[in-house]
């Protein structure tokens, strides 16, 4: 008896830990969402090189120079933002205790985001790695209907 309320308690902490990770990943994921959009400058900054390269200005740029300046501020900017759609998609999955192995892959690239995303990257690997974590996940699955019919 003393074994199943280990049991229960177990899976009361696993749901509080799911739901912390949950708001760290919402809070993470607006971080990221802002600091992405700093490369908007260099994109300004692009931009008006080549407006200035086209009018033909004495000291211009050259127009490829700002095209160098737009494309990398755009990839950079639309990397972060699709980063921080993941993480919140991720929060929300965690809270929801469904798609397991996104949740994974997810913390597996926050890792890559030192110091915040490393922090919460390991601690979502090592809190979904649980026997116990993995079992919630799998409670929260609806049945399957190929297995349901004869």
């Amino acid at each position: 008896m003393a074994y199943n309320a280990g049991v229960g308690q177990s899976m009361i902490n696993d749901s509080e830990h799911l739901q912390l990770l949950s708001i760290f990943h919402y809070i993470l994921a607006g971080i990221t969402a802002l600091v992405s959009c700093f490369p908007i400058i260099h994109l300004v900054v692009g931009l008006a090189f080549i407006c200035a390269g086209t009018q033909g200005g004495q000291n211009a740029p050259p127009p490829f120079i700002g095209w160098i300046f737009v494309s990398i501020a755009s990839v950079l900017i639309l990397a972060g933002w699709s980063l921080a759609v993941c993480m919140f998609m991720a929060g929300r999955a965690l809270a929801r205790r469904k798609r397991y192995l996104f949740c994974t892959v997810v913390a597996g690239f926050e890792c890559l985001m030192m110091p915040l995303g490393t922090v919460l990257g390991v601690f979502t690997i090592i809190v979904l790695m649980r026997p116990s974590v993995k079992l919630l996940f799998d409670a929260a699955r609806p049945p399957d209907v190929a297995a349901a019919t004869p």
